[in-house]
């Protein structure tokens, strides 16, 4: 079976490093983009297995982007990964369709296995969103 192809969309230099670093160990990664625009447009033109998003970047965000892609009929997986644990992106992001939802801060532990699982067809959720801790 051929390794997953994964597109990276990351608008900081040092995190998108580190994320490839961390996909390479067990994906083929074809591309990295900064913006949403250049996302859609490289989507579109390679046609990755999984991409791989920030929210938050210039332009076009990450929620929008794969919103458009999908929109375009593609059969899009997207895991994004984000610094936002906020319920209402979350809830955004899964509206759009099976996907995965990783924080930045816990990427070592979530973001492998949130590809697997949205390459398979699911979805998974990083562990800290599904579980709030409760009190303060």
């Amino acid at each position: 079976m051929s390794r997953v192809r994964v597109l990276l969309a990351e608008d900081g230099p040092a995190m998108a490093k580190q994320l490839l670093a961390l996909l390479s160990q067990e994906f083929e990664v074809i591309g990295t983009v900064a913006d949403g625009l250049s996302l859609v447009n490289a989507a579109r033109r390679m046609d990755p297995d999984v991409v791989v998003t920030d929210i938050s970047m210039p332009g076009l965000d990450g929620l929008e982007a794969a919103n458009q892609l999908r929109r375009e009929g593609a059969e899009l997986r997207v895991v994004f990964i984000t610094v936002h644990s906020d319920r209402r992106l979350v809830e955004r992001a899964m509206k759009l369709g099976p996907c995965g939802y990783v924080l930045k801060s816990v990427a070592g532990e979530d973001l492998l296995a949130a590809v697997k699982a949205v390459a398979a067809g699911g979805s998974f959720v990083s562990r800290s969103l599904e579980h709030p801790a409760s009190g303060g």
